[in-house]
């Protein structure tokens, strides 16, 4: 069996308005995953425009998840950061991924089902494609592991088929041109922690979304600390108190959401969390997320602000970011083209 160089890839589309659940559920992982990988986080802006973008919006947009980036704890000298815009490789082995994957397995993508809703044949091609860009995105770089949320680990199946079909299709012409069995290797989802799908603030039910209309349900990185504690305290709760077991949240979503950010931001376990509050009333509990989340988030919004009122130093790091990722992505896409049988 062919051993793949460990190598992390993440992107973040460049839609603005990043808020706890991109956090928890991504960042918070990307921050960790640099002490002992290579890692690439990537600003997928090329995944953005699979519905309409104000242009002035998506560039604003870009500079602004990279500022994130940064200020959660992202160093762009250690790792890559970049855009994906800025590395045509993308696009270019999405086209041969494309002639590898099958129509049956983008049909069966629940993300598209869910964002086309009952207008299918109105959606953009990109938007029922965008999973092969996404597997490019990876295999690019041939990434081995990929932190993921649970909305997105059918994404990461599919570019794990796609990256079996391929070595399975041109299995001799991989070995012809000494790379063994395999060229591309089966990426692993890393999905860990307490919060990996945070909901939202008013149903407990529903993923916190930037889409969602109330600005209630989510708390945004942009937010300030009475924002944070104005929307923490008006949060969508049950009548009863806190239990003083994990059993105890079953049926009751947004006590257990609140439970586990309460865990995520803190570090800790749920059943931890849950044994210093259980029988306490959620006015209790609120105070203490508020100064929790108040503590671990304004930093991070007031480095932000300082980074996104700089944009040439923003545009530097992706500009830096992007020149590095183009060299791994030449060396590899000029190794598909010799795979595939294309003329160089």
């Amino acid at each position: 069996m062919t051993s793949f160089p460990q190598r992390v890839f993440s992107g973040v589309q460049s839609t603005g308005n990043l808020h706890l659940g991109n956090y928890l559920g991504a960042i918070v992982k990307f921050v960790e995953l640099q002490q002992s990988f290579d890692c690439l986080y990537c600003v997928v802006d090329l995944h953005a425009i699979t519905v309409p973008q104000d242009p002035v919006a998506l560039r604003n947009n870009t500079r602004e998840i990279a500022a994130a980036f940064i200020a959660c704890g992202i160093d762009p000298k250690k790792n890559i950061v970049f855009n994906q815009s800025q590395v045509a490789e993308h696009a270019e082995l999405a086209w041969v991924l494309n002639c590898v994957a099958r129509i049956g397995w983008l049909n069966r993508m629940t993300q598209f089902k869910d964002k086309a809703g009952k207008d299918r044949e109105n959606a953009s091609m990109g938007l029922l494609d965008y999973p092969v860009l996404m597997a490019a995105d990876i295999l690019l770089y041939r990434a081995t592991h990929v932190p993921v949320g649970e909305d997105q680990k059918q994404h990461l199946e599919l570019a794990r088929d796609i990256a079996q079909k391929f070595n399975n299709d041109f299995a001799e012409s991989i070995a012809r041109n000494g790379f063994n069995d395999a060229f591309f290797p089966l990426p692993e989802p890393l999905i860990s922690g307490p919060a990996t799908r945070v909901m939202s603030l008013r149903d407990g039910t529903k993923k916190m979304s930037k889409s969602d209309a109330s600005d209630y349900s989510r708390i945004n990185l942009s937010d300030d600390a009475d924002q944070i504690a104005q929307k923490v305290r008006k949060a969508k709760t049950d009548p009863d108190a806190l239990p003083s077991e994990e059993k105890g949240l079953e049926g009751r979503p947004e006590a257990d959401n609140l439970v586990g950010i309460f865990a995520a931001l803190s570090q800790r376990t749920k059943a931890d969390v849950l044994g210093e509050f259980g029988g306490s009333n959620f006015s209790t509990f609120k105070v203490a997320l508020v100064d929790l989340a108040v503590a671990k988030l304004s930093p991070i919004t007031a480095e932000m602000r300082k980074l996104t009122a700089d944009a040439a130093y923003i545009d530097d790091v992706l500009r830096d970011g992007s020149a590095r990722a183009r060299e791994l992505a030449r060396t590899n896409m000029d190794a598909v083209k010799d795979i595939v049988g294309f003329l160089r």
